[in-house]
């Protein structure tokens, strides 16, 4: 009777001890929000971009819109990118899409950050993300952010984990790591 006392007690203190970890995990959109939100520097080889991604109110309906603002120079040639980032629950991972603004004067600061243009519209791309790890982990599907980010040809898969992000070229290996410089 002793053990099965023993048993119980460190069963439940283990149940006790889950709920903060279950509750902090309990939205991942939430939880890859919160990730993702800062600025991050580029750290391989070649690339030296600043990506800032800001928090942005478009509508009730979407409470986890980021503002992507890429620039600096990858490989040598200029960047300048800027999109909205939509994170939407689906299923038990998150749904991670990107719609491109082509006009280099839209900010996460615009009227019109979170309105798009045909051409914009048909050129989002998405990928569905899950937990991995202390982050999160998804793949595109095939050449379907070429249009939306310049250069972005074939399968790229995309890691974020606490203060890092890397995007991967399935097919070369190609990589770009950016490590977080401030939130």
């Amino acid at each position: 009777m002793k053990s099965t006392s023993r048993a119980t007690i460190f069963a439940t203190a283990l149940l006790l001890g889950a709920l903060p970890v279950a509750a902090a995990t309990a939205s991942h959109v939430f939880d890859l929000s919160s990730m993702l939100s800062g600025t991050y520097e580029g750290t391989t080889p070649g690339n030296e971009m600043r990506l800032t991604i800001r928090s942005i109110t478009t509508d009730p309906s979407h409470l986890y819109d980021l503002f992507l603002t890429a620039i600096g120079k990858y490989q040598g040639q200029n960047v300048r990118q800027q999109g909205l980032i939509r994170l939407e629950q689906q299923g038990d991972g998150v749904y991670f899409g990107y719609i491109p603004h082509f006009d280099p004067t839209v900010s996460s600061m615009s009227p019109e950050a979170a309105r798009f243009t045909d051409d914009e519209a048909n050129a989002a791309c998405g990928s569905v993300l899950k937990a991995k790890g202390d982050g999160f982990a998804g793949e595109t599907a095939g050449s379907s952010c070429m249009r939306a980010i310049r250069g972005a040809l074939g399968k790229w898969t995309l890691e974020i984990e606490p203060g890092t992000i890397r995007i991967r070229n399935v097919k070369s290996g190609e990589t770009l790591r950016f490590k977080r410089a401030s939130k």
